[in-house]
């Protein structure tokens, strides 16, 4: 059904007033999944017309070993703009490779970003354990990774992460270069306030591939980009990952010039999606769903699509990468795939125990924001109507 925005925000304000513990009957999720879909296709058709005016906008697809044009319409797992060598070889691994293969070791931070998945529980993250690291789910301790190198088919790429590897970089270094003697592509992400000269050459020495800086978490500190500068040094490919929100995007072009002469090869914008721990901190914003799954404020992908137009008019010598929810859809499906799953199955899926449906009166009150196309509700589904 094509609802109205009107019936869309009465019913959502009924909604949003329920118990969390009181689930929708069934023609009152037909309700909730019709406004969804309103909102993501007027948001979808938005972004649509922002790709068209992207001057050599280009999408990576699978079986493919570069990239091709961006066309309406045609598969892509990702997009991006710039010099395509850029491109970092760890979204390559994880888009088209054996995905996202995580190693954790650190429960802990030294910063507390409003953006981050575990706001507000920096304390209560368990720890991997003494000596020990996660990899796949299992614990390892450094001198059983020849054993795995030898039982399991070695991925594409491994990345470092959870919570701040700086913490206590200098327990990373070993594992590093067992995986680097392995032949294994690692990058590892880091907010950087406590990388210096010593311990980035550490890292590159060891055998590190690439580092991402989340710029964003350290309000886009000048130390920062110079650690960006001097990691370049000793790392081959050096880069910045972070949640695009409108702080990031107003600081960072505010230091453009600064940081892209840090010699960095990469930007990747990603597209900031909220779970529980961080919703709070961006209610307001207008919000929307991407496929029923990840939930994210309009405005981030908007500003990363503003961000590689600017790059691609003015010919910025490194990759602007769009790493969006299709990214992660696509992923997902990707990977899966790989793994042998059925066909469409993917671990791509919401994040929350229970809809927050007050979170998208903002977009449904907004005089701006505009449904591509409304229709009456059928009788039973009108305001009014009995509907269960």
């Amino acid at each position: 059904m094509k609802i109205s925005k009107k019936d869309a925000l009465d019913w959502f304000r009924f909604f949003a007033e329920l118990p969390e513990e009181e689930p929708l009957g069934c023609r009152q999720q037909e309700i909730a999944s019709a406004v969804f879909a309103q909102i993501e296709t007027a948001v979808d058709a938005r972004r649509e017309k922002m790709l068209r005016a992207i001057p050599g906008l280009q999408r990576i697809v699978p079986g493919e070993a570069g990239s091709l044009p961006w066309e309406p319409g045609a598969p892509a797992c990702t997009l991006f703009v710039g010099p395509e060598g850029r491109f970092p070889r760890g979204c390559r691994s994880c888009l088209l490779g054996t995905g996202l293969s995580a190693v954790r070791k650190t429960n802990r931070c030294n910063a507390a970003c409003p953006f981050c998945y575990d706001y507000g529980m920096l304390d209560a993250i368990p720890p991997i354990g003494e000596g020990l690291w996660e990899i796949g789910g299992t614990r390892f301790r450094e001198e059983d990774l020849p054993l795995l190198f030898s039982l399991h088919r070695k991925p594409t790429g491994i990345a470092y992460v959870y919570l701040e590897p700086f913490m206590e970089i200098e327990l990373y270094y070993g594992v590093i270069r067992r995986f680097h003697e392995a032949g294994i592509h690692q990058h590892l992400y880091t907010n950087g306030l406590l990388a210096d000269a010593a311990n980035l050459k550490a890292l590159g020495e060891a055998g590190l591939d690439e580092i991402r800086f989340n710029l964003g978490a350290s309000k886009t500190a000048d130390r920062v980009i110079e650690a960006m500068s001097v990691a370049k040094q000793w790392i081959p490919a050096v880069g910045i990952e972070t949640p695009m929100t409108r702080e990031f995007y107003a600081d960072f072009l505010r230091k453009k010039d600064r940081i892209l002469a840090s010699g960095i090869d990469f930007i990747n914008c990603a597209e900031l999606h909220l779970n529980e721990n961080n919703l709070a901190n961006y209610f307001g914003e207008n919000m929307y769903f991407c496929r029923m799954g990840y939930l994210s404020p309009v405005i981030s992908r908007d500003l990363t699509l503003d961000l590689m137009k600017t790059a691609a008019e003015e010919a910025w010598p490194v990759v602007v990468h769009d790493c969006s929810n299709h990214t992660k859809f696509a992923r997902d499906l990707h990977l899966k795939a790989q793994e042998g799953g059925w066909f469409g199955q993917s671990s791509y899926g919401c994040e929350f125990s229970a809809i927050p449906y007050e979170a998208f009166l903002p977009v449904l009150e907004d005089p701006d924001f505009s449904f591509m196309e409304e229709e009456p509700l059928p009788r039973g589904y009108r305001p009014g109507d009995i509907v269960l």
